[in-house]
């Protein structure tokens, strides 16, 4: 969609805090569309905007350059003018004056502020030894490269969490060679994002791959000498001896900076369609940014939408009016598994498989409207199922899981 040229954006300072997927997106998207006026994009890390996928899967193995994993060269900056600070803390905002306030005093003016904070990993409390040596998150960087020294065959290591964040984890550590415990306080594993079709297909390769996998089973406490983690106590009364601990139990959005500058805040920086926040001239997209959707509102944590959220709130600064229509889709790397989701399940009432030997997709329904797909190295699948998804078509379900029904045809329906 074609930028509509605002008036008087020659001369506008766009501001945007936040250097990863989204923040880096919203700056080339400017570029890109002809925004001639300056661009600043702040980061609080020491490296340029880079992938955070590949961090627990090809980087951690050591099968990845960390210069691969940057969205763009570090020269793709200076070239479009683009005014990269890294390694710079923003300590305020200050919305009357229109000025981000860094750790050093210094301040930046703005036209235009775009928060694109992203989010942070939850961490277990102190109380429990979640402060001890050798307890990890994978989640940035730092994290990886804390985490790649510990990755030795034999060490045992405890992963709390069964969602993709734990069993990404999980996977990368098997695949070393360490002993694996994954720990899942819900009955299942992957219960709050998938199918029980799914959680079923996901503990079955785990467990193939050695990996103890304990569902309905709680985390009472890490124990620790001299200052590291050498054990866990379980809410089965279990005590159990570990080398490492890796912590997938979610992420919560950067909400501090928006919060403090009185910005109104709901499961994520509050957004209306247009990606604006509810103060004037401040806008946010991606992890950080809680969007209206159907009757309610939601919050996507996903490279896709952080990337399409900035493109749009982008087009927005420059005066296309674009309202911000997400078509999500996520993905997941599990030892040979791809895991492609198209769509949303919220509210699924059934869910129906087509296999077509090693390649397994489920189909999620809610009443006679497909809602998403799971494809399990099916990507046929995902793709089709996408955009049925997106342009609201619902073929039947018998007709999805027949193996002789072409896929693609039921595009043209």
């Amino acid at each position: 969609m074609p930028a509509v040229k605002r008036e008087g954006l020659r001369m506008t300072h766009v501001v945007v805090v936040g250097a990863g997927q989204a923040g880096c997106a919203l700056v080339a998207r400017l570029r890109a569309d002809g925004f001639q006026g300056q661009v600043t994009l702040i980061g609080a890390e020491p490296h340029p905007p880079y992938q955070r996928p590949p961090l627990s899967k090809d980087y951690l193995l050591g099968e990845l350059e960390r210069e691969r994993l940057y969205l763009r060269p570090e020269a793709f900056y200076a070239e479009h003018e683009i005014d990269l600070r890294l390694g710079s803390e923003v300590a305020a905002i200050d919305t009357g004056r229109q000025v981000v306030i860094l750790e050093t005093g210094a301040e930046v003016p703005y036209d235009e502020l775009v928060l694109t904070t992203g989010s942070s990993p939850r961490r277990l409390p102190a109380a429990i030894g979640g402060d001890l040596q050798g307890v990890l998150t994978m989640r940035d960087i730092r994290d990886a490269d804390a985490l790649a020294p510990s990755l030795v065959e034999g060490k045992r290591v405890l992963v709390v969490g069964g969602g993709y964040i734990g069993l990404e984890a999980a996977a990368v550590c098997a695949k070393r060679g360490l002993k694996v415990t994954l720990i899942e306080m819900a009955p299942r594993i992957l219960q709050r994002v998938a199918a029980p079709e799914t959680s079923d297909y996901f503990r079955r390769l785990h467990l193939e791959q050695g990996v103890d996998i304990r569902e309905g089973v709680g985390l009472e406490r890490l124990i620790g000498e001299d200052g590291r983690v050498v054990a866990a106590k379980l809410s089965t009364g279990e005590e159990l001896p570990f080398d490492l601990v890796l912590v997938g139990v979610g992420i919560v959005p950067n909400t501090k900076l928006a919060e403090s500058a009185g910005i109104e805040v709901e499961n994520g920086i509050r957004t209306d369609e247009l990606g604006r926040t509810s103060a004037p001239n401040v806008w946010a997209a991606g992890d950080c940014a809680s969007l209206p959707h159907g009757e309610g509102r939601i919050r996507l944590e996903s490279v896709g939408n952080a990337i399409d959220q900035a493109e749009t709130v982008a087009r927005n600064i420059m005066g296309a009016e674009a309202p911000y229509v997400p078509q999500p889709w996520f993905w997941s790397d599990q030892y040979d598994t791809k895991l492609q989701i198209a769509g949303l399940n919220t509210g699924y009432d059934r869910v129906f498989v087509r296999q077509i030997g090693e390649a397994l997709s489920h189909w999620y329904y809610r009443g006679e409207r497909l809602v998403a797909v799971d494809a399990m190295n099916d990507s046929r699948a995902y793709m089709i199922g996408k955009r049925l998804i997106e342009a609201g078509k619902s073929p039947k379900p018998e007709v999805v899981t027949d193996p002789a029904t072409d896929l693609k045809a039921l595009l043209k329906a």
